[in-house]
C-alpha cells in the first residue's frame, strides 16, 4: 500500500547550477514614443513568435542581398483581409521574386483589381443556386485560359497579362498585375472542381488544367533556384502564407523535382505564416523540406503579420 513520501529526503542544488530558458537581460525593451519601427522590432522579446518573426525576416533580408529568390505562396485570404496591396509592394521593391497561388487567391485578386469588391456571402448564396455564378468573373477566367493556351503559357501568367491589357481600374492592388508588370513568375495551381468559375461553361477544363500543369513546371524552376549560391551561404526562402493544403503539397513536390535533377536546397529556408497550425504546412513546408533550424512557423492573422513584416524588410532593405 502506498504511504507519503518523506520530502526532506529529496536532494537539492543551487540555482547557479541551473540552466535557464529566460533571462534579464532577454525581456522585452520599452521603446519611447515616436521610436523608429526598426528599433520597435528590436525591442521584441527574443522567444518564440517574436523570434520565428525575427529570424524569418533576417532569411529574406539575406536572401535579397545575396541575390537569391524569396517566393511567396499566397492562400486566398491574404487577399480577403486587404494584404494584396502589401504582396504587391514588396513585388515591385524586389523583395519577392516568385509569387504562387490557388486558384481562389487568384479569382479574389481579379475581382478586387477589376470592380473594387470580392467575396459573396456563402452563407446567403448557396441556398438560391447563386452562390459562384458572377457572370464576369468566369468570362475573364475564360479569355485569361484561352490567351494560356493560345500562347503557351501559365495561368499565372496569362491573367496578369490579361489584367494589365484591361486596364483593371485597381490594378495597383492586384497581386498578379504586380508580378506581370515586373516580369516576377507567378504561378496559380488549381484544384479541378474547387473555385467557382470551375462551374461555368466558358472555362475549358482542359485548357485550365494545361494551364496550370505549366506553372507547376514553372514553380519547380523557381524552387530548383532557391538553393545558395555557395555553401554555407545565403539561400532562398520560400515562405507559405494562409494555404493549408493545396501550396505546401506543390511546394512538397516542386522540392522533389529539384532535388531529383541534382539541385542542392540544404540551405533552404521555410516559412510558414497562418492564424492557426494546420499539418501540411508544418509537415510539407517547415519540416520535411528543409534542414533542422531552416523552418520557422509565425502564428498570426495576416492583417496584423504581414504589414509587421513589409515594414520590417522595407526597413532593412
Amino acid at each position: 500500500m502506498a504511504r507519503p513520501v518523506d520530502l526532506s529526503r529529496l536532494k537539492t542544488f543551487s540555482i547557479s547550477e541551473r540552466g535557464h530558458k529566460v533571462e534579464s537581460a532577454r525581456v522585452a525593451g520599452l521603446p519611447e514614443r515616436g521610436t523608429t519601427f526598426a528599433a520597435w522590432l528590436a525591442s521584441l522579446p527574443p522567444y518564440l513568435g517574436a523570434e520565428s518573426l525575427r529570424r524569418g525576416v533576417e532569411a529574406m533580408v539575406a536572401a535579397r542581398r545575396a541575390d537569391r529568390g524569396v517566393a511567396w505562396a499566397l492562400g486566398a485570404h491574404v487577399v480577403k483581409v486587404g494584404c494584396g496591396t502589401i504582396v504587391a509592394d514588396l513585388i515591385r521593391r524586389k523583395a519577392i521574386t516568385a509569387i504562387a497561388m490557388n486558384g481562389a487567391t487568384a479569382i479574389h485578386d481579379y475581382e478586387l483589381a477589376t470592380f473594387g469588391a470580392t467575396s459573396e456571402e456563402v452563407a446567403d448564396t448557396i441556398h438560391d443556386g447563386r452562390f459562384g455564378m458572377v457572370r464576369e468573373t468566369a468570362d475573364f477566367f475564360g479569355r485569361a485560359v484561352a490567351a494560356a493556351a493560345k500562347d503557351d503559357i501559365g495561368l499565372g501568367a496569362a491573367t496578369g497579362r490579361l489584367l494589365l491589357s484591361e486596364r483593371s481600374p485597381n490594378q495597383h492592388a492586384s497581386i498578379l498585375a504586380a508580378a506581370a508588370e515586373a516580369g516576377v513568375p507567378a504561378t496559380v495551381h488549381v484544384a479541378l472542381g474547387t473555385d467557382t468559375i470551375h462551374m461555368h461553361p466558358q472555362i475549358d477544363p482542359g485548357a485550365l488544367g494545361r494551364a496550370s500543369a505549366v506553372d507547376f513546371r514553372l514553380v519547380c524552376g523557381v524552387v530548383s533556384e532557391l538553393g545558395a549560391a555557395q555553401p554555407g551561404g545565403a539561400a532562398g526562402v520560400w515562405c507559405n502564407v494562409g494555404s493549408a493544403v493545396v501550396l505546401p503539397e506543390v511546394f512538397l513536390k516542386a522540392v522533389a523535382v529539384a532535388r531529383n535533377l541534382g539541385h542542392s536546397l540544404d540551405e533552404l529556408v521555410a516559412l510558414n505564416l497562418d492564424m492557426q497550425t494546420h499539418y501540411r504546412p508544418r509537415q510539407n513546408v517547415i519540416g520535411r523540406p528543409v534542414a533542422r533550424g531552416h523552418g520557422f512557423e509565425i502564428i498570426g492573422q495576416h492583417e496584423i503579420l504581414l504589414p509587421l513584416i513589409r515594414q520590417a524588410l522595407v526597413e532593412a532593405l
